[in-house]
């Protein structure tokens, strides 16, 4: 039994006019199961899973039957939550076919109900491909992780009039286009705001200020799954990884000092038993 009604993409849209959109990462059940409880508005099956479970230095590596398998996962614990799946690097790069077969197998293998894929103009023969397909896109601007390389790091991205402008007219576009959202990420406030006020579908910020229609985080920052660097725009809500680490530290004080396991940990036979045991230990 859901704890709330199962939200769908007519609802994430509607909510422009309201704002206030949560959506967070998960990759596994019972991360889901959390966030699902919670009342998020938006699962993402995040190719950031290549960075915070497979302790890469970028999502590149990232295949699209990592991200079918996690998404089974997540789609397993019957969230309330939109379940939106990221199609990773390569999966949508080559031809407009293969992408759509992609975008499929996420739907159909994968348990998702809509697709991430980033980029602007490079993108929008594809993007119109799948949207055509009936498959809902959340689209992706500002910095696109998938273009580490080319943009020279995972930098702040519409510093300058001419990049600002050209994340303007891609998002003009591909709202054009029928993306539902557009995640907008590590963009100058002034940037974000244009663009949401520009456009009729929601915005979801990640590092683009508090103007947005709606904030996306990967869970794992939230909590404070990790002692190691994070983005400034990350706000930590708990510190996962302290008090981990301290419970994992009582469990090997208790072992060695013979705490653990104790009475409440263990299991004894009924009489009868012990004294039958005892008696064949005596025969030896």
């Amino acid at each position: 039994m859901l704890p709330f009604e199962k939200k769908n993409i007519p609802y994430i849209k509607k909510k422009k006019s309201g704002g206030g959109i949560t959506a967070l990462t998960a990759y596994d059940y019972p991360t889901a199961r959390i966030l699902s409880d919670a009342g998020v508005d938006i699962i993402l099956v995040g190719d950031s899973l290549g960075m915070v479970l497979q302790g890469n230095s970028n999502t590149l590596s990232v295949t699209i039957e990592q991200i079918i398998y996690h998404t089974t996962l997540v789609s397993a614990s019957n969230p309330s939550s939109v379940i939106v799946a990221d199609m990773p690097f390569g999966s949508y790069h080559s031809d407009v076919k293969s992408a759509i077969n992609n975008a499929v197998r996420l739907i159909k293998e994968g348990g998702a109900e809509a697709v991430k894929l980033e980029g602007g103009r490079k993108r929008f023969e594809v993007i119109n491909g799948i949207v055509n397909c009936d498959i809902p896109v959340l689209g992706h601007l500002g910095l696109t992780p998938q273009s580490v390389y080319n943009i020279g790091g995972f930098k702040v991205q519409g510093k300058i009039k001419i990049k600002a402008k050209e994340i303007i007219e891609d998002a003009i576009e591909l709202e054009k286009l029928g993306v539902f959202g557009i995640v907008l990420e590590s963009v100058p406030v002034e940037l974000a705001e244009k663009v949401t006020k520009l456009i009729k579908i929601p915005t979801i910020g990640i590092g683009a200020g508090p103007v947005c229609d709606g904030q996306i985080l990967v869970f794992h920052d939230l909590v404070g799954f990790t002692n190691l660097y994070l983005p400034r725009f990350v706000k930590k809500y708990a510190d996962v990884y302290s008090s981990a680490k301290n419970a994992v530290g009582k469990y090997i004080e208790d072992i060695k000092t013979g705490k653990f396991p104790g009475k409440d940990e263990s299991y004894y036979l009924k009489k009868d038993i012990d004294e039958f045991l005892n008696e064949d230990s005596q025969k030896d």
